[in-house]
């Protein structure tokens, strides 16, 4: 019997391939981009996103401070699709797998509530989650320990018994620090060596 009774994933770039700079690069350049994002603080705008606050309304309140920036800013709202994108298909045929052997699979993510409704559009495998834990909804997020304990209280599980798969060593170190098992995720092939590893049940034969 193994020893892990539950994983969770992670999303962007985990289970769909996260690249803010993407429509910046088409559309401005490279060199016009890497001004733009050392300039404008999009980054802190999507933390915010992240965290709750409304997707239009806070680009457009960025474009306001910025107007000389302010079409380049709005790239952010309209090609957000583009950002978010392709799937990673390896990783959503090893959650299914995990499902299908009766593994309970949750979700843990860096979300805004609007762009989540996008993403689930677009990509309805996101509803296949037996529970979903998004920043943006819940108020909190990834490292702060609050979100890790939200699953634990809500799922049952107990810290040990979970593995966590994410692409930022500093959330799996969070979770780690909670007891949680992490695997830093660099590509589908070694989570399905991880879930092998971890000797659960349907994994024997993943690849």
């Amino acid at each position: 019997m193994s020893e892990i009774e539950a994983v969770v994933f992670d999303i962007g770039n985990v289970l769909v391939e996260w690249h803010p700079e993407r429509p910046f690069d088409r559309v401005l350049g490279e060199a016009e981009r890497r001004r733009l994002f050392a300039e404008v603080d999009l980054e802190g705008m999507n933390r915010a996103v992240d965290l709750g606050a409304p997707f239009a309304e806070s680009v457009e309140a960025l474009a306001a401070r910025h107007p000389e920036r302010a079409d380049a800013i709005r790239l952010w709202r309209e090609c957000w699709m583009e950002m978010f994108a392709p799937v990673i298909e390896g990783s959503v045929a090893l959650l299914r797998a995990l499902r299908a052997a009766g593994v309970p699979v949750y979700a843990l993510s860096n979300f805004g509530p609007e762009t989540f409704e996008m993403a689930e559009a677009a990509y309805p495998f996101l509803r296949e989650f037996d529970r979903r834990f998004i920043s943006g909804r819940l108020g909190v997020m990834k490292p702060d320990a609050a979100i890790y304990e939200m699953l634990e209280q809500e799922t049952g599980h107990a810290p040990s018994r979970l593995l966590f798969i994410d692409d930022r060593p500093e959330n799996i170190a969070a979770a780690e620090a909670r007891g949680w098992q992490g695997h830093l995720f660099t590509g589908s092939e070694g989570v399905a060596r991880r879930l092998r590893e971890a000797g659960l049940a349907g994994m024997e034969d993943v690849q």
